[in-house]
């Protein structure tokens, strides 16, 4: 054992290793279920020894072997044993866990981060299970934790959880990276989870805080991750470069009470300047490198608003250009809002208002809280303060943020007394 490392340097050391481990396990044994529940057990022993005795010489074995240990007990327990009785007497004995199968690479030259991930992501689960299984099984959270980011009972997380597990085993998804055919189609679905996890740690979409920085701490690590075994992938860079230009904003977006803080009035001074200074690099090498997608086009958007050091020198033309081009390559709503108002920033309010209107009738964004406070923005550009104001006391009753319903109720109420 060496030195005893603090708290932190351990859970971002268990983070790293989690999939790593648990890829190894189920390469070995082929069996997701029990393997992640044997690797939550090691994660948890090493969370509580090593900080009082030191990191042994080989973190990622010694997790190996003790989740070896915990499966081959599980599986050796009065009830496995009556089901599993041959499968048990089959395995090595936990102190050889870390020999390699016969043909197979030593456990400590293999990185299952990937087919970890993919398997996470598989299509056979619902996104909500993806990204509950990615956070536990890649990021090595609890789920006492996910439950906490997502504000749902642990018990409820659990089944989630459980379920998609179970899922995986039913239907014999096969541990190993997709068929090179399916690749680009899978990547894609764990890019959306890593996005999705993103975007609730930004913006969370309930309860008293506008963000969870553990939330969008790990979605970044684990783009890192993917982004380190891909590295030639244009939109994994733009994902990593957008994560980046995105949170760099994070320290500015909330008063010291937490009231939110819209793009246009934030200190930018306070923005993390080495956060921007790699997502910039980022997306202006991948986009010289690669072919264009969604990703990199909303890097590319979100490095415009980082160089410009006030709101006013925005370059709106190029934002504009750029949503088109999204729109383009990758219509959806959210897309066309956002195109809303940089169409609005470069030709008025009212040509804003009018593609807005194009959205009434999307069922994906009915009842949605942003499609009102976008609308009433636009309308208190135009001067038509009281559509204005009814518009964000709708949107600051269909939130269900407790920061972005305080934030639309006050624009609500200055508007009221301007009238006034």
């Amino acid at each position: 054992m060496t030195t005893a490392p603090t708290g932190a340097a351990v859970e971002d050391l268990l983070r790293e290793l989690a999939p790593q481990v648990l890829g190894a396990l189920v390469r070995r044994y082929r069996d997701f279920d029990t393997a992640e529940d044997a690797v939550q057990e090691a994660l948890l022993a090493a969370a509580v020894q090593w900080p009082d005795q030191g990191l042994p010489a080989n973190p990622r074995a010694w997790l190996i072997t003790v989740a070896s240990r915990r499966l081959t007990d599980q599986w050796r327990s009065d009830h496995a044993r009556r089901r599993r009785e041959a499968t048990a007497a089959a395995l090595v004995p936990p102190d050889e866990a870390l020999a390699p199968a016969p043909g197979e690479r030593p456990p400590q030259e293999e990185d299952d981060t990937l087919t970890v991930l993919f398997l996470c992501c598989h299509p056979a689960l619902s996104p909500a299970s993806q990204v509950a299984l990615t956070l536990r099984a890649v990021g090595g959270l609890t789920t006492a934790q996910i439950a906490r980011a997502f504000l749902v009972p642990e018990a409820t997380m659990a089944q989630r959880i459980s379920r998609a597990k179970q899922r995986i085993k039913a239907t014999g998804i096969p541990f190993r990276l997709p068929p090179e055919q399916e690749r680009s189609d899978r990547l894609a679905a764990v890019l959306q989870v890593l996005y999705l996890i993103f975007n609730e740690g930004y913006t969370t979409t309930a309860g008293p805080h506008l963000h969870r920085a553990e939330l969008t701490g790990e979605a970044i690590r684990l783009t890192r991750a993917v982004h380190r075994l891909l590295p030639a992938d244009g939109e994994v860079a733009g994902l990593l470069a957008l994560m980046l230009l995105t949170d760099a904003r994070r320290p500015a977006r909330t008063r010291p009470d937490g009231a939110l803080v819209p793009l246009a009035e934030q200190d930018r001074d306070r923005w993390d300047r080495a956060s921007i200074q790699e997502g910039v690099a980022l997306i202006t090498d991948t986009l010289r490198r690669a072919p264009v997608g969604p990703y990199q086009l909303q890097a590319a958007i979100a490095a415009v608003h980082a160089e410009a050091a006030r709101a006013e020198d925005t370059d709106w033309p190029q934002v504009l250009a750029l949503y088109q081009l999204l729109e383009r390559l990758a219509p959806n709503p959210m897309v066309t809002l956002n195109h809303a108002v940089a169409l609005a920033m470069v030709r008025g309010p009212q040509a804003g208002l009018e593609l807005l209107a194009t959205l009434d009738g999307d069922e994906r964004l009915a009842g949605h809280h942003r499609l009102d406070a976008v609308r009433a923005h636009l309308l208190e550009m135009a001067g038509d303060l009281a559509a204005a104001r009814a518009g964000y006391q709708l949107a600051a009753r269909r939130t269900t943020s407790l920061p972005e319903r305080r934030y639309l109720q006050g624009r609500a109420a200055r508007l009221a007394d301007a009238a006034g």
